[in-house]
């Protein structure tokens, strides 16, 4: 019988044994090397072998290596002189740097000032409260109706009474509220507020749209998208209210006798939604808009229609003097207006909300205090450091990112008696009312609410609110703590109270005897001497004990 012809065994191994083959291998070729280098054996260069004498045109062919020999060595010369210049100049700026900052001080305020005063009359800056107000004045002056958007999740934390007091003194400017952001509020809770505030100015209940295309899209795709009930599959392209809004400011525009335009501006504090609205409204991106505070920080005019126009305007500035939560929801720069920063903004709003739901939304464990939650907050978003430690203040960032942008959804318990405030009256109410279709805006609004897929009240957040947050409208300048102490007039001898002849003789005694007090100067640090009591009873003779 012949024998089976056995298979052969498999070359392959595991990938283990290969890497250790290969280690070893590297170990033994560094080993030979060392040992190569400790005994002093170099490897043999390869000498040329020049051109064989055999070979045609033996004599050009060294004569094109000599010359090309040449020019390598011409240019490495030209490369070393480049570095050599290169190294002079940079040792001579150090040099002149050096030489500025010995300079004298009394020579660099002056430069400074020129620059700075050649910088103002150049560009101004355009984050400065100044001319965030001067451009929200602007839009206030150009425009016939102004529109004034809150956010939903907190109606009367969003709302400026110096904003809405300026417009009325107005007297011919009307002015229209919008409840933006109804997605993110109970169902509920915005009937009960559109109540409220129904009771002082038209209120219209909006949603805009947050997937809108670049406005170079062609027209047919851009109406596509900003239609408001044709999109119901995605939540956050979908736009409603926007027939409601159009019609109410149709209709006023249709009014007016003057050919121009109406032009409405939209005002408000930041991440409202100013800017959304309007490219909602257009139906293409007409406006920058983002989670970032401040993208908006000068007017600008978006031509909705023929006969309408609406203006864009950069949030309104909030006062320190407001409460930390409402500057943190509400300011434009957090870290500046909050003591404690980002930090203590979030601290500020996790004392107005409940502790349990704040556990069930974040899915947290508990925590004693808002230190302890930013860490595991942090942990929970992947935020850390080196070394594994919680980054307190980018989880504090992304916190106040998820409660000012479109994503968190908290509510307030609406006002039980909804009383006006003390800058409007019911005449005030009767003509801010007049002139609209009051009616079909409550039906239009019924039918907005019916159709937005609202949030459940277990879903949201239950927030107190702080109520209204002051706005500053006209920047002024606070004199400095130098120029004050300059401009404050010196004490004249004829306005010091008189006093008794001898008390006059004490203190010409005493100024004979005390010593000249040098002068304050500005950024220096004045150390005055201690007064030393003339008794000597409880005087110390150091000579008793050392002699």
């Amino acid at each position: 019988m012949k024998r089976p012809k056995l298979k052969k065994a498999s070359k392959r191994i595991s990938c283990s044994k290969r890497y250790k083959i290969q280690k070893k291998v590297r170990e033994h070729h560094r080993k030979v090397r060392k040992e190569a280098k400790k005994k002093g054996v170099k490897k043999q260069v390869k000498k040329d072998p020049g051109v064989p004498s055999c070979a045609p045109f033996k004599e050009e062919v060294l004569r094109e290596a000599e010359r090309r020999r040449l020019q390598i060595e011409e240019e490495n010369q030209r490369k070393r002189q480049v570095k050599i210049q290169e190294r002079a100049q940079k040792r001579k700026k150090v040099k002149e740097s050096a030489r500025k900052e010995t300079e004298p001080q009394a020579k660099k305020p002056r430069q400074d000032n020129i620059q700075k005063n050649s910088m103002k009359h150049s560009a101004p800056d355009k984050s400065s409260e100044g001319y965030l107000c001067a451009e929200l004045l602007k839009v206030l002056d150009a425009s016939d109706v102004v529109i004034e958007v809150l956010d939903a999740r907190d109606p009367l934390g969003f709302r400026c009474p110096e904003l809405e007091e300026a417009v009325l003194q107005c007297g011919n400017k009307k002015l229209l509220l919008v409840l933006n952001k109804i997605d993110l509020v109970p169902r509920k809770n915005v009937e009960k507020w559109l109540r409220c505030l129904q009771m002082e100015f038209p209120v219209v209940v909006f949603k805009a749209s947050t997937q809108l295309k670049d406005r170079t899209q062609q027209a047919k795709k851009s109406r596509l998208v900003a239609s408001n009930e044709t999109l119901h599959g995605s939540r956050a392209a979908a736009c409603w209210g926007r027939e409601r809004l159009t019609e109410l400011l149709e209709s006023l525009a249709a009014k007016t006798e003057n050919e121009a335009p109406l032009r409405v501006g939209i005002v408000g504090f930041p991440n409202v939604g100013k800017s959304s609205l309007i490219n909602s409204l257009k139906g293409s991106l007409a406006c920058n808009t983002g989670i970032k505070r401040g993208i908006t920080n000068s007017m600008q005019e978006v031509n909705i229609m023929k006969n309408l126009k609406l203006i864009d305007s950069p949030g309104v500035v909030a006062l320190p003097s407001n409460h930390p939560a409402s500057l943190a929801l509400r300011s434009l720069k957090v870290e500046q207006s909050v003591g404690g920063g980002v930090v203590e903004a979030v601290s500020s709003l996790l004392k107005l909300c409940d502790k349990t739901e704040v556990m069930l939304h974040y899915n947290v464990p508990d925590f004693k205090n808002p230190l302890e939650f930013i860490s595991l907050f942090a942990k929970k978003r992947g935020c850390f450091q080196k070394k594994g430690i919680p980054n307190m203040e980018q989880a504090a960032a992304v916190f106040l990112a998820d409660w000012t942008g479109a994503k968190l959804s908290y509510h307030c318990k609406p006002l039980e008696r909804c009383s006006l405030p003390a800058y409007m009256s019911d005449a005030v109410v009767a003509k801010m009312q007049s002139d609209w279709d009051l009616s079909r805006l409550k039906t239009g609004n019924l039918g907005t609410l019916k159709g937005v897929r609202s949030q459940s009240l277990s879903g949201s957040l239950s927030f107190t609110s702080q109520g209204p947050t002051a706005g500053l409208l006209t920047s002024e300048e606070k004199p400095d703590a130098a120029s004050v102490e300059r401009e404050a007039p010196l004490d004249d001898e004829n306005n010091e109270p008189e006093q008794p002849a001898e008390e006059k003789n004490e203190s010409k005694e005493l100024e004979k005897t005390e010593e000249p007090v040098a002068k304050k100067q500005p950024g220096h640090v004045q150390v005055q001497p201690v007064p030393i009591s003339s008794s000597t009873d409880d005087a110390y003779d150091f000579n008793t004990d050392f002699k």
